[in-house]
């Protein structure tokens, strides 16, 4: 998939985000990349740059404080070919691996745990329920 047709397939996954979710973003660039670089990958502890679909850079909103403010945005990052792999591999839509990353990488701007963002993702529609 070129990049303008991700970008936009990402920005129309983000806009159709639940509002309670949409709410708590603040201050955040999202970005694009074809694939983590080697160090992220080795900060993070990964192998393999397959495993890393999105990440998220910056102050999560549970550290902010009151005098919080004139800072640089955090940053939300999706690899695109990792993404596009995982769609592939499991059999599902690219916008569909594109929303659960975006709303795990927002958890981690809200200062979710792992395991509440486990929960978080288990309660986003996967689609259209069945006719």
């Amino acid at each position: 998939m070129e990049r303008t047709a991700f970008s936009s397939l990402a920005e129309l996954e983000f806009a159709n985000l639940p509002g309670e979710l949409l709410g708590w973003v603040d201050n955040v660039v999202f970005l694009v990349e074809d694939w983590p670089d080697r160090e992220t990958l080795e900060g993070l502890g990964i192998d393999d740059p397959l495993d890393l679909l999105g990440l998220y850079q910056g102050n999560p909103l549970t550290v902010r404080s009151v005098d919080w403010g004139g800072e640089l945005p955090d940053r939300i990052i999706l690899y695109q070919r990792p993404i596009e792999y995982w769609a592939r591999a499991d059999g599902i839509a690219v916008a569909d691996v594109i929303r659960e990353t975006l709303v795990h990488e927002i958890g981690h701007h809200l200062g979710l745990e792992e395991e509440d963002l486990e929960r978080l993702e288990a309660r986003e529609p996967q689609g259209p329920e069945p006719a």
